[in-house]
């Protein structure tokens, strides 16, 4: 445990460096996009954060293929050099994206580029731990590996709208797989504890913690498609290479023979990535039935419908790092408590207090409304105005100035919804 922490700490300290450099030299060279209708930022940010994380990830990985104990996740240099050039293609990617908006097609196929790379040197689903499933072929294989990576990738990249949120979801959600990976070699090799799914979500904690205090409401510096990309690569990588290496025998000589762990390293990454996957089917959903590429923009994603109800930007990142704890943890208690009542106790204690501090604006505003509602008349002017706008703007007319009159109801009817 503590040559992974020192990793973590080796990934984090690289990546707060590079991003302090890559912080001056975006605002000096003015590498920064304009401000797009759908940005909550006010203000010019670098988007190239990514670069310094994609650093952090490739040297902490340097620093652990010297150390003696890591040799067998190293064992199969293949595998690590495509994860590095997988992440190198994402970056470029993602950093020409954010410097110069490229086409959605380009940018899904350097993704399943990506994808393809992991597969062809072995980093692929190869099984499933449904009763003993292995997939039927080499070439099932690469699509199976390929979708995963691009829709991980995808998913992570849509909720990439507020300060601080991606960095600090994806620290809980590879916290919380780091924890269940650790503790699964524990029980089945516990001659040695080191493994590669292990070692990229620590490095993966590393980095986001290293970058965060820069991104950080307000933020100064911005992950960008690259930095988001870099994260979703590396989270599905750490996933395929736990799930296909559980016996569900093997679990029942240690007494985890239980519908729960079994499945775990299906369920878990599906766990710890429930709003950013919730995020992105609701976006493609959107966009489909409205006859768009499902990667175009818009301003509908979850994180913009927080803020419209009525939350800080703060108050909507602290939200989704609660869902994201709460069902990732709750999970995972399944792996680690007996008996079950307490996993499902968590969960659903959780669920509810996550639930009220998502509605909680609606209960503040009603009670407003009810407020200004029951006030005198005189009172209330100002207080109701907030909620009539259409008052308040009569109020503002020059005196003997008339406001427009209304169409007649037939008019508008069908553009009321």
């Amino acid at each position: 445990m503590t040559l992974y922490l020192l990793m973590a700490l080796a990934a984090a300290v690289v990546t707060f460096g590079l991003s302090f450099l890559v912080l001056k030299l975006g605002l000096r060279f003015r590498l920064h996009p304009p401000i797009r209708e759908r940005d909550v930022h006010t203000r010019p940010t670098p988007r190239l954060g990514g670069i310094a994380m994609f650093g952090g990830v490739t040297i902490a990985l340097a620093i652990a293929s010297q150390i003696p104990f890591f040799r067998l996740v190293f064992a199969e240099p293949g595998k690590i050099w495509a994860i590095v050039l997988a992440a190198l293609i994402i970056v470029l990617i993602g950093v020409a994206d954010d410097l110069l908006d490229l086409d959605w097609m380009i940018k899904l196929a350097g993704q399943i580029l990506a994808g393809g790379v992991l597969a062809w040197q072995g980093v692929a689903i190869t099984s499933l731990p449904i009763g003993g499933l292995t997939v039927g072929s080499g070439q099932m294989s690469l699509i199976l590996t390929v979708f995963a990576v691009v829709f991980v990738m995808n998913a992570v990249n849509f909720i990439d709208g507020l300060d601080g949120l991606v960095a600090g979801v994806a620290i809980i959600a590879n916290g919380v797989f780091f924890l269940y990976s650790y503790l699964l070699v524990v029980v089945t090799t516990p001659i040695n504890y080191f493994n590669l799914a292990s070692l990229i979500s620590v490095i993966v904690i590393g980095a986001c913690v290293g970058f965060l205090p820069f991104n950080w409401h307000p933020a100064r510096l911005f992950m960008g498609d690259a930095g988001a990309y870099l994260i979703g690569l590396l989270m599905a990588t750490s996933a395929i290479a736990v799930t296909g290496q559980v016996d569900p025998g093997q679990m029942a000589q240690f007494g985890r023979a239980s519908l729960f762990p079994a499945f775990l390293p299906i369920l878990l990454p599906i766990a710890i990535l429930v709003v950013p996957l919730l995020d992105f089917t609701l976006a493609v959903t959107r966009r489909l039935r409205a006859g768009k590429s499902p990667f175009s923009a818009d301003r509908q994603h979850l994180h913009h419908r927080l803020l419209d109800m009525g939350h800080s930007v703060v108050h909507a990142v602290v939200i989704f790092y609660s869902w994201t704890a709460v069902v990732s943890v709750g999970l995972l208690l399944f792996w680690v408590v007996k008996p079950y009542t307490w996993a499902i106790a968590f969960l659903v204690v959780g669920l509810i207090i996550c639930t009220l501090l998502t509605l909680a604006p609606l209960s503040r505003r009603k009670a407003v409304e009810a407020a200004a509602q029951a006030a005198p008349a005189e009172a209330t002017d100002s207080a109701v105005a907030q909620f009539d706008p259409l008052d308040e703007a009569a109020d503002a007319l020059p005196a003997g100035v008339e406001p427009p009159a209304l169409p007649p109801p037939s008019d508008l009817k069908g553009t009321l919804r």
